[in-house]
């Protein structure tokens, strides 16, 4: 197989979850991609509206990672393989690539007996990130959360949750950060004025790849005819490790705030209707997501529509990781900081976007005024 190297300055996208489902397509695709193996269907930032906007070259991008799991990416390759979510294969094809990221991959935490605090921990992953970037000499680095969601804070806690210790890390090593799960990350409340002033670029919550995406297309429609939605329910069958955490009561909270928040902006107020998360281990990596609208026309003809949504979660999920590791990239070396709503069109609950379109379209638009703004900063 022929393999390109860049010979310019390169960019690290060090995953939270490195050895999950999401993070092993994301490495696995990103080397055949760049191998030429297989076209970037899903990947916005490899169409024309991105040309010359500066974005680092597929082959460009280095990876590592923190997990608290020990099975290396080759085998877990291998696994998604004979799932049918990477191509038959595709794991011995770029099994070089795979054992490189393997070899950059820390012990995440805290795990169970471990007696570190908050600090100690957060001055470990970030000393794990500072010496992958030396280490390999990058120009810089973007941290993205792809680990498992986890449950709400109701308050009282004592400790930051993982996600958001996580994310210190990332400021205190002075890389741009993603937030591609419903968890904490950077908006818990005691990160605020350290994501203010640390002239970084974040973006987050919560990757849009499947109901919540349709959704964001859908309800436009029905704000824009003039047709009043009376409820909306959806049903989510989920495996694999998604499912198994987002069967807990307080994760699937986490995950329905963000499917609720699109539904609410663009018609003005949550329709009647609740989103149910089941969890179905014999699905593996491939979700099942039914929607039901109940709607009234002219007259007050009553209507419903109902939608069906089948897909492979990490391979929805991959592209927009790349994207955004991309996008956010340029953006820390272009000089901008603080939340980047230029980028609500990956999130189903994005950063700094109160008041913003929430419709697919128009978060589209101001994603292709992001890349004119990095165009211009060249």
């Amino acid at each position: 197989m022929q393999r390109r190297r860049t010979d310019g300055p390169r960019t690290g996208v060090w995953l939270i979850g490195a050895r999950g489902s999401v993070a092993t397509t994301v490495v696995a695709g990103c080397a055949a991609l760049a191998a030429g193996l297989w076209p970037a269907a899903g990947m916005v930032t490899e169409t024309g509206a991105f040309a010359d906007c500066g974005l680092a070259p597929l082959d460009g991008l280095v990876f590592g990672g923190h997990d608290t799991a020990a099975g290396p990416l080759p085998k877990r390759a291998e696994e998604l393989a004979e799932g049918g979510v990477l191509p038959h294969g595709l794991p011995a094809a770029v099994h070089r690539e795979l054992a490189e990221a393997d070899a950059e991959i820390r012990p995440g935490g805290p795990q169970p007996g471990d007696t570190r605090g908050d600090e100690e921990l957060i001055a470990a992953f970030a000393a794990d990130i500072g010496e992958f970037v030396r280490r390999r000499g990058l120009a810089r680095a973007v941290v993205v959360n792809v680990a498992s969601t986890e449950p709400v804070d109701e308050g009282g806690a004592v400790r930051l949750p993982a996600s958001s210790l996580y994310a210190a890390a990332a400021l205190r090593a002075g890389c741009a950060y993603v937030n591609f799960t419903p968890s904490a990350g950077l908006r818990h409340p005691a990160l605020a004025e350290a994501a203010a002033a640390s002239g970084l670029p974040y973006t987050g919550r919560d990757g849009k790849t499947g109901q919540t995406l349709l959704r964001s297309v859908l309800a436009p429609m029905f704000a824009q005819r003039e047709l009043r939605v009376r409820a909306w329910s959806g049903t989510n069958l989920l495996g694999g490790g998604d499912g198994a955490a987002l069967g807990e009561p307080a994760a699937a909270a986490a995950k329905n705030a963000g499917k609720n928040r699109v539904l609410e902006d663009v018609l003005g107020g949550l329709p009647e209707g609740t989103t149910h998360i089941d969890d179905v281990p014999a699905l593996g990596d491939w979700k099942t997501a039914w929607d039901h609208v109940a709607f009234e026309g002219f007259l007050g003809t009553r209507m419903v529509l109902q939608t069906t949504w089948q897909g492979c979660d990490s391979a929805l999920a991959a592209p927009l990781v790349l994207d955004l590791a991309r996008l956010l990239g340029r953006a820390h070396e272009a000089g901008l900081a603080g939340p980047r709503p230029e980028l609500g069109f990956y999130f189903k609950d994005p950063d700094g976007t109160d008041g913003a379109d929430a419709s697919l379209a128009g978060q589209y638009e101001a994603l292709l005024g992001f890349a004119e703004l990095l165009r211009e900063t060249r």
